[in-house]
């Protein structure tokens, strides 16, 4: 008959796993301070680099887009205060958040137009022209990290992708499903009608013209019926970019 562990067996193996629990907590802090020890020095090269750097950074699209992904792999954002070592080297935060105030006006600007919905690269276009710069010396990733700085205002203000564009939403308009699928169809010319629709996602007509008509209301399309077919046209001024030489082709046919 097999014996089973004394008191002294069970305080032995007691102490063995907490000696081993020590020297896994050791081994482990051991790491950590190498770990944050190294992260010190690449930001503190970091830092040296931006000096050495400073006015690339600030000139140069792709370079400044370059050093935000250094940044990001060691934990540093520049952009998190306008205060502070980062702002003294390149003045970086006051720049965001100059181009967020020049976003910001675009964007009011253009509402009744779009309905508050703009396509990033028209808004990248928009800016340039605002600032008096070219496409080049401003980026569209420039664009995004200004718009994240909006943020604080509260609801409105939000990037997010329909198809292969990337949309700047700065009304507190709520979009499901539906309403994406439809700004996506309506990448390829620019507008929509209620039997495209229909016919694209298998919808009953009732649900293709709640869609639509919400996004009407939105102010987000614009109709046209100045068509011999009889068709209401549903057109999206939010991703026609892209689009205007083949809505223009179609003509009143």
């Amino acid at each position: 008959m097999r014996r089973r562990p004394g008191i002294a067996g069970l305080q032995n193996a007691a102490a063995t796993r907490d000696k081993f629990r020590l020297v896994g907590e050791n081994v482990a802090k051991v790491r950590t301070d190498v770990m944050q020890e190294q992260l010190a020095t690449f930001r503190s090269q970091l830092e040296e680099f931006a000096r050495k750097h400073k006015s690339d950074i600030r000139k140069n699209s792709v370079f400044r887009q370059q050093f935000h992904e250094m940044c990001a792999k060691v934990g540093v954002d520049p952009l998190a205060s306008n205060k502070g070592v980062w702002a003294e080297l390149l003045g970086i935060g006051d720049f965001y958040y100059e181009l967020g105030v020049q976003i910001v006006d675009i964007c009011i600007a253009t509402r009744s137009l779009n309905g508050g919905l703009i396509d990033l690269l028209e808004l990248h276009k928009l800016l340039c022209q605002k600032r008096k710069t070219d496409l080049a010396s401003l980026s569209a990733d420039d664009c995004l990290r200004a718009i994240s700085k909006l943020k604080v205002l509260g609801s409105g203000f939000e990037v997010f992708s329909v198809g292969k564009k990337k949309l700047v939403r700065s009304v507190p308009t709520e979009l499901n499903k539906d309403h994406n699928g439809i700004l996506e169809l309506a990448q390829a010319r620019g507008y929509v009608t209620v039997e495209q629709v229909e016919k694209e996602f298998s919808w009953s007509t009732g649900r293709a013209i709640d869609a639509l008509e919400t996004l009407l209301k939105e102010g987000l399309a614009m109709i046209d019926d100045g068509h011999r077919d009889g068709k209401r046209r549903y057109w999206f001024p939010c991703v026609t970019l892209n689009s205007d030489a083949a809505g223009g082709s179609e003509g009143k046919s």
